[in-house]
């Protein structure tokens, strides 16, 4: 499925449309460049210091699709007519189970794209492919969440009609703050 999956979305009158595609070995050096960002470390709970640990994640990326219960996007500044570009982040659905009613959805963005709309211009590509392709299968919510010190992430949440739903409570060492649960179900 993974080799015919291509998502876009449109260009903004100070960005680029982008194109969404699975992962591939191909993407390895600019994930890499990608993880050297302090803050996106910071937010990411994948230690990606090298080429090698790029390669795994994509491994493990790749494997999600096979399995059917993970589907990540790089997520690039589209060229006319191609499914390459400069890689600008990342969205995934993850925690896909048959028949269970909600996902998680998660994101990133690359230190260069920052500031021009691409999370939630991907997340919107997401989110519709996610109920589109999935909701066949039950899907009817999809889950985004983030610390509550994170604030860009709040602003993408709600840019991309993620409602917010709960604080969740701190759950050390993996999540040293309380979080945000923002909800999006299939009907809004």
């Amino acid at each position: 499925m993974n080799d015919t999956v291509i998502l876009r979305a449109g260009a903004t009158p100070s960005a680029p449309a982008l194109v969404l595609r699975p992962w591939c070995m191909e993407d390895v050096a600019a994930l890499t460049e990608a993880h050297r960002d302090p803050t996106l470390r910071r937010w990411t709970s994948s230690a990606v210091e090298n080429e090698a640990d790029a390669a795994r994640w994509v491994q493990a990326q790749e494997r999600g699709w096979a399995a059917g219960d993970r589907f990540g996007f790089a997520v690039l500044e589209a060229q006319p007519d191609s499914a390459h570009g400069q890689l600008v982040g990342n969205v995934v659905v993850k925690e896909v189970a048959l028949g269970e009613p909600s996902a998680e959805v998660g994101y990133w963005t690359a230190a260069h794209a920052r500031g021009r709309g691409v999370a939630p211009r991907a997340l919107e590509a997401l989110t519709r492919w996610a109920f589109d392709t999935l909701g066949t299968d039950g899907l009817k919510r999809l889950e985004l969440l983030h610390q509550v010190d994170n604030l860009a992430s709040c602003r993408v949440a709600r840019k991309s009609r993620y409602n917010f739903d709960t604080v969740l409570p701190a759950a050390p060492p993996s999540y040293p703050l309380d979080g945000h649960l923002h909800i999006r179900r299939r009907d809004a």
